[in-house]
């Protein structure tokens, strides 16, 4: 009896939760990165993989604080796009005054948990690797890989893997003209 009442409440929310389904007002997700840097992470995301930035903006530590996000600090936050109008993906890149975050362990996507890692689609993998050359920066282990059609069409795509400057992953999926 007790297995059937436990099969029960497990099966309940899942089929709530597939009956439901929620229409968001836009389908863009925007990722803020707390970063040690701020103009070379910028300089990274910007010359390095192709981000175009706009105008930034600050968040008052009266509002920061309220909402969970800092300990009385303000916000000033870069914003980096890809593409163009609202739907456009942002990386908003920041760096808090008298501050000094500590930095994950960022070997491989399972040192730890967390979001860990980015993946862009490029239109021209040779030319990134080209701009990102010019900063210093170099795929990691065998990069790129050649990638089976049957994982990303149209087949001709290849993954490089090239950290930023905080040793995040960000992974670059385009192919080598």
């Amino acid at each position: 009896m007790r297995c059937l009442i436990a099969a029960c409440l497990v099966a309940v929310p899942l089929v709530a939760i597939a009956a439901d389904p929620v229409a968001f007002p836009s389908t863009t997700i925007d990722l803020g990165t707390v970063v040690s840097d701020l103009p070379k992470s910028v300089r990274f995301y910007a010359e390095g993989v192709g981000f175009r930035e706009l105008p930034g903006f600050d968040v008052p530590a009266e509002i920061a604080t309220a909402a969970g996000l800092t300990d009385g600090k303000p916000l000033s936050i870069k914003v980096l796009v890809l593409g163009e109008g609202p739907q456009a993906t942002k990386l908003k890149l920041m760096q808090v005054g008298g501050t000094h975050p500590r930095g994950g362990d960022t070997e491989f996507i399972h040192s730890h948990t967390g979001f860990r890692y980015l993946t862009i689609l490029v239109p021209d993998t040779n030319a990134a690797l080209e701009r990102l050359a010019k900063l210093g920066v170099k795929p990691i282990a065998k990069s790129p890989v050649a990638l089976p059609a049957t994982l990303v069409p149209p087949g001709d795509q290849f993954l490089t893997v090239v950290r930023d400057p905080d040793g995040n992953l960000v992974e670059l999926i385009g192919p080598r003209k």
